[in-house]
């Protein structure tokens, strides 16, 4: 079979022309091949599909499932999704800067607080709040790197920027009032700080006891997906009433962190979040609803019986 590469757009220029290809061959056998005849388009920075405009098709599909569908020309159209960078290289530095932007003010340099700031006595729920910070960055960075399993291997490099702008600018943002020599605990005092804590450890044990069931879902080395249920674990109970309860318990968690500060940056950072959180879930929760017509319909997308 000969099959042109053509580029979506108005122009539909053609990329390539490849010769002698099997029927039986998947989308990622063509992206290779494409690959071989312009270097710059590497497989994970091609998306192909049968329209100009249409959905991009899954790399497991065989040629021969969709010829039907072709133009008679035999042609596919490429979209370049730009320079491609790796999952976990994003996330990792995503929560490595957070770690050290946050620490900066923690240590109380001169520079952000003049001089002798490192010698001002701190309140214990500052202490609180670094152990909480650390512990839920270091946690995600684990996870990054021994837990997750992803459906794509890459992202679009852009995406490096934007969400480390956001992760870090945040991180400085929280950590400055936080930290700061005049920083006012909580106003109910004791009682305050130990609801926040308490919530914020039992909101991050949730949500690495989904990050492990969803784990479990997907065999190693397959793009497999189930309907998430719950396990044994009490905290996977929240499969029952929202489709991705994971965000569900970041939320929770930082809701609590900033009852344990009661800092205003934190409760914007808790809010942007969430709205983030929440597109997400939401669009995550229809394309459940799609793929399996026995999906769970009494659940919400992240927030039980509302969302």
């Amino acid at each position: 079979m000969e099959l042109e590469i053509v580029k979506s757009g108005s122009n539909e220029t053609v990329i390539a022309t490849l010769f002698d290809v099997s029927p039986s061959s998947k989308i990622r056998d063509i992206k290779k091949l494409i690959h071989k005849q312009k270097k710059s388009l590497y497989p994970d920075r091609q998306a192909l599909r049968i329209e100009p405009k249409g959905k991009s098709l899954d790399d497991d599909v065989q040629l021969k499932s969709i010829s039907a569908n072709l133009k008679n020309s035999k042609k596919l159209f490429l979209k370049d999704l730009g320079p491609q960078i790796g999952w976990k290289t994003v996330f990792f530095w995503e929560y490595f800067g957070p770690l050290i932007c946050y620490m900066v003010s923690y240590t109380r340099p001169e520079i952000l607080y003049g001089k002798g700031a490192a010698t001002k006595p701190m309140h214990q729920v500052v202490h609180y709040a670094a152990v909480c910070w650390s512990f839920h960055y270091i946690k995600r960075i684990l996870e990054t790197l021994f837990v997750h399993r992803f459906s794509h291997g890459t992202m679009p490099l852009f995406n490096l920027f934007k969400n480390c702008s956001y992760y870090w600018g945040f991180a400085f943002y929280i950590g400055y009032y936080v930290n700061h020599p005049l920083y006012t605990p909580p106003y109910f005092g004791s009682l305050q700080i130990n609801i926040g804590l308490l919530g914020f450890i039992l909101s991050e044990l949730g949500n690495f006891s989904i990050h492990i069931a969803l784990r479990n879902l997907r065999p190693p080395g397959t793009r497999e997906r189930k309907i998430p249920v719950p396990t044994g674990n009490p905290f996977t109970t929240l499969f029952n009433f929202v489709s991705c309860p994971n965000y569900t318990y970041e939320a929770y968690s930082w809701i609590f962190f900033t009852i344990l500060t009661q800092c205003l940056p934190a409760g914007l950072f808790t809010a942007a979040g969430l709205f983030q959180m929440t597109l997400w879930a939401l669009g995550k929760h229809r394309n459940y609803k799609k793929e399996f017509s026995n999906y769970p319909r009494g659940r919400k997308a992240i927030i039980p019986f509302l969302l």
